[in-house]
């Protein structure tokens, strides 16, 4: 028989809400103790600890694909909260049916990721074990904190708010909230403060540019006509988004020349900066057909009259792209091509865009 006076034992005797509320009170204790004599009270903490751990016999999760509920939603194997030394702990966190320590896993930078495919689906566990889980990782000295909460899970966005999280980004599927442990100013990366648009430069042997207008522009726009442009996709390069804002708004297919010259801009859509590259594309197709969804007409435009148009002549920035654009046609200006490198320190494959200079010059900045 299991001897009654073992402290587990005593534990297991006691009610569930009983239980709930004396490890609640014991737990945040040895917290705020060990917050305030962090070398007297580690194996009074490590003791606990083990005491209420042992007797750990719900069933969890065997992947972060399983049913993770509020009795289920932690692994019992050991921490795998990296110490300041990179060591893994070898000891079991503290569990309980309705609270714990989230699961997460250490960045590179002493942050926490939490993981959230094995966040807890209930709104009140949730509630319990956030804070237990910033005190813990307090505890060890972390810095800042990633919380992804999908779609599905937007009802825990409120309790993370009142636990001090900050939105940092949002996407279609999830929002992303971020904490900051240490005193002081917050050292995480901010949110991009870019978006990048292209536009094609098209240009056939006829000396015609290929031009749309649009169905729905500003007003000072209405009746103009002007290169296609759009938006860089994500992991998108910049001269595969030019060639498929061309094919997608006029059906015409390009090949990539080079970059003609960028403009950058702040304070447009949503406050945000803004780059915006002027692309030389080559046709390699003459037939237009539009998306009647975006593009109220495009044709092949002579570039002369193009370049007339009160829309390029009475606004200076466009003025000078067109003047770059005729100097590029007279082969008195080289552009920048697209060169893939890869980098010793990720080693990944990039795209450097740069010209060779007048002595050796690309290939490319001779083609027309």
């Amino acid at each position: 028989m299991e001897n009654a006076s073992h402290p587990s034992t005593v534990l297991s005797l006691l009610s569930g809400k009983v239980k709930k509320y004396l490890v609640s009170l014991f737990f945040f204790f040895f917290l705020c103790l060990r917050l305030l004599f962090p070398f007297a009270f580690t194996p009074f903490f490590f003791i606990f600890c083990y005491l209420y751990s042992a007797k750990a016999s719900y069933k969890i999760a065997t992947s972060s694909t399983g049913n993770v509920d509020s009795s289920n939603f932690l692994r019992v194997e050991p921490s795998k909260i990296n110490g300041p030394n990179g060591a893994m702990s070898n000891w079991n966190l503290p569990k309980n049916n309705n609270y714990s320590i989230l699961d997460s896993f250490e960045d590179e930078y002493g942050g926490i990721v939490i993981n959230a495919d094995r966040l807890p689906r209930d709104p009140e566990t949730f509630s319990y074990a956030l804070p237990m889980s910033l005190s813990y990782w307090k505890l060890f000295r972390k810095k800042g904190v990633w919380l992804k909460l999908p779609l599905e899970l937007s009802d825990l966005v409120p309790i993370a708010v009142k636990q001090g999280f900050k939105y940092h980004h949002a996407e279609q599927a999830y929002v992303m909230l971020t904490y900051w442990i240490p005193e002081g100013p917050c050292m995480l990366p901010a949110n991009a403060s870019h978006q990048v648009g292209v536009g094609g430069f098209v240009i056939n042997d006829q000396n015609q540019v290929l031009v749309v207008q649009e169905k729905y522009c500003d007003s000072a726009l209405l009746g103009a006509w002007k290169l296609p442009t759009g938006f860089i996709q994500e992991s998108e390069e910049i001269f595969s988004g030019a060639v498929r804002e061309v094919k997608e708004e006029t059906g015409i297919d390009t090949e990539f020349v080079e970059v003609i010259a960028f403009r950058h801009a702040h304070h447009l859509a949503f406050e945000k900066s803004d780059l915006f590259f002027i692309c030389m594309l080559r046709p390699l197709s003459h037939e237009i057909k539009i998306d009647e969804m975006e593009i109220q007409a495009a044709k092949w435009m002579p570039f002369v009259e193009f370049v007339e148009q009160p829309l390029i002549q009475e606004d200076s920035m466009f003025k000078k792209i067109m003047e770059i654009c005729i100097q590029r046609l007279r082969k008195s200006y080289c552009g920048l091509t697209a060169h893939p490198v890869v980098s010793k320190f990720d080693g990944r494959w990039s795209s450097l865009y740069y010209n060779v200079g007048k002595n050796n010059q690309d290939f490319n900045c001779h083609a027309s």
